[in-house]
């Protein structure tokens, strides 16, 4: 039976995770376009991006737009491929994986 990802199964992280892992690869996020999309504060969001980034899941490209701080977010190849088998591990719990 495939396991649940920890990292990724803490609701917060799960939806940020899935938020990310719909876009294109490539695609980056706005720190603050994720914080309201996902209605979080400061503080709450950026712990759990934190959590992700410590695990390799997510990268926290940061830099200034007119002379502004911005934070842009995407995941790594290791967070798209952590959340595809966490979905695989949810579809076998629920009866609709193929099981090995």
């Amino acid at each position: 039976m495939a396991e649940l990802n920890e990292i990724i199964h803490q609701t917060v992280r799960l939806r940020i995770v899935s938020s990310l892992a719909v876009l294109d690869a490539d695609a980056r996020v706005d720190f603050t376009y994720l914080k309201n999309l996902l209605k979080l504060s400061d503080g709450n969001l950026g712990a759990h991006l934190l959590k992700l980034e410590e695990a390799g899941y997510l990268v926290q490209d940061k830099t200034f737009v007119d002379r502004k701080p911005r934070t842009y977010l995407h995941l790594t190849a290791e967070g798209r491929t952590a959340f595809q088998q966490h979905v695989a591990a949810l579809k076998e719990i629920l009866g609709g994986g193929e099981s090995g």
